[in-house]
C-alpha cells in the first residue's frame, strides 16, 4: 500500500491525500477524515524519510550519553531509569528518539554532528557526558538544539537540566548529623562527572558548616556501581578512627559499603548508619531499606524535552542558567535510629 494506491481508492490525487494525512488546511474535515479512515483500514504508513524532506523535519531527537560508559550504562538502574523517562517525554510530545552511539575513528571530534546532519535530527538530548569530550564540545558549539542533563558544556543553542545535587548531598549530611554522627565519611562518584562533583561539594559544605572535620581518609572515590562501593567501603572501615555514617554518592555505591560493613561484622545502621543518592527500585528492596536522595527522574526528562523544544521553535530560552530538578531525602532503616 503506497500513495498512489491509497489515492486511487479514495478518488483523489495523490497530493491530496498528503495534504490531508498533513493536516492541511486545503483540505475539508470530511476529506480527511475519510482518507484517514481508508488509511487506517488498509494499513497504510507514511514513507517517513519522504515526509521529512518535504516537511524539512525528522520530529527524531538524537540521545548521547557518555562513550566510555556506554556499557555501563546498560547496567546503571538510575541512567536506564532516565533514559525511560527521557523517552517518554518525548513520546508525549510526538518526538521520536534515536540513540548515537560512540564517534567514529574517521572524524572523531564531529561525529555527534555529523551524525545529527547526515539524519536530520531536529536537536539532541545528552546524559551525563564528561565536560571534556570533544565531539560533544564540537556539537555545543553548532546551531544543533542541545539539552544536556547532568553535563556541564555551553554553546549558542544548548540548555542545562540537573538534580539539586549539591543541596542533596547537604540534606543527606544533615541528616546523619541529627542522628548524632560527627564521623561522616563519603563515597563520592568519579569526579570528572558533574553530579559527583557537586555531590562531593554539597557533603564538604554540609560538614563545614556543621563544623564536621573530613580528613582526608573520610573521601574515597567509586565508580557508582556496587563493587567500587564494596572497596569505597572497606577502604573507609579500616580508617584508625572510622566513620560511623557514610553518605554515598549513588545508592549501588552505598549497597556495596553495607556489604563491607557486614563483612566486618558491623551492624546498619547501629554501627554504621549509610545513606545513598538517586532512590533505585534496589534501595527498597535491600535490609535494612536503603536511606537516598531521591533524583525526579520524569522531571528531568520532561524540563530537558521542553527546554529543547523551546530552541527547536525558536522561543525565548535562557541557555545560560540550569534548569535545576529539587531532590528529596527519603529516610529507610540504613540510618534509622532503632532499625
Amino acid at each position: 500500500m503506497n500513495i498512489r494506491e491509497l489515492a486511487r481508492r479514495s478518488g483523489v490525487s495523490t497530493a491530496t491525500v498528503s495534504r490531508a494525512l498533513n493536516d492541511r488546511a486545503e483540505v475539508s474535515e470530511a476529506t480527511r477524515a475519510r482518507i484517514r479512515q481508508l488509511a487506517s483500514e488498509l494499513g497504510y504508513a507514511p514513507n517517513e524519510p519522504a515526509r521529512t524532506l518535504v516537511r524539512r523535519r525528522s520530529d527524531t531527537i538524537g540521545l548521547i550519553w557518555d562513550s566510555g560508559q556506554e556499557a555501563q550504562g546498560l547496567h546503571n538502574p538510575f541512567l536506564l531509569g532516565l533514559l525511560s523517562a527521557v523517552r517518554t517525554a518525548l513520546s508525549e510530545a510526538d518526538y521520536h528518539l534515536m540513540l548515537l552511539t560512540a564517534p567514529g575513528p574517521d572524524d572523531p571530534d564531529a561525529a555527534h554532528l555529523q551524525a545529527v546532519r547526515r539524519h536530520n535530527l531536529e536537536g539532541v538530548i545528552v546524559l551525563t557526558t564528561p565536560p571534556d569530550d570533544r565531539c560533544l564540545r564540537v556539537l555545543a558549539a553548532s546551531a544543533v538544539p542541545c539539552a544536556g542533563i547532568d553535563t556541564a558544556f555551553t554553546g549558542p543553542r544548548t540548555v542545562r537540566v540537573s538534580s539539586d545535587n549539591a543541596a542533596g548531598a547537604e540534606a543527606a549530611v544533615e541528616h546523619l548529623y541529627a542522628l548524632g554522627h560527627r564521623r561522616i565519611a563519603t563515597i563520592t562518584g568519579p569526579l570528572h562527572l558533574p553530579p559527583a562533583a557537586e555531590r562531593l561539594a554539597g557533603y564538604q559544605r554540609a560538614c563545614a558548616r556543621l563544623g564536621l572535620p573530613v580528613p582526608p581518609s573520610y573521601v574515597t572515590e567509586g565508580d557508582f556501581f556496587l563493587d567500587s562501593g564494596v572497596a569505597a567501603g572497606r577502604r573507609l572501615l579500616a580508617v584508625a578512627e572510622r566513620p560511623t555514617a557514610i553518605f554515598a554518592a549513588g545508592d549501588q555505591m552505598a549497597v556495596g559499603a553495607m556489604h563491607a560493613a557486614a563483612d566486618a561484622g558491623l551492624s546498619v545502621p547501629r554501627d554504621l548508619a549509610v545513606v545513598g543518592f538517586d532512590d533505585i527500585d534496589a534501595a527498597a528492596l535491600v535490609r535494612p531499606a536503603l536511606s537516598t536522595v531521591a533524583q525526579d527522574q520524569r522531571g528531568l526528562g520532561e524540563a530537558a524535552v521542553a527546554a529543547l523544544r523551546g530552541l527547536i521553535d525558536a522561543a525565548p530560552v535562557d541557555t545560560a542558567e540550569p534548569r535545576i530538578i529539587p531532590t528529596r531525602l527519603l529516610i529507610r532503616g540504613s540510618s534509622r535510629p532503632g532499625a
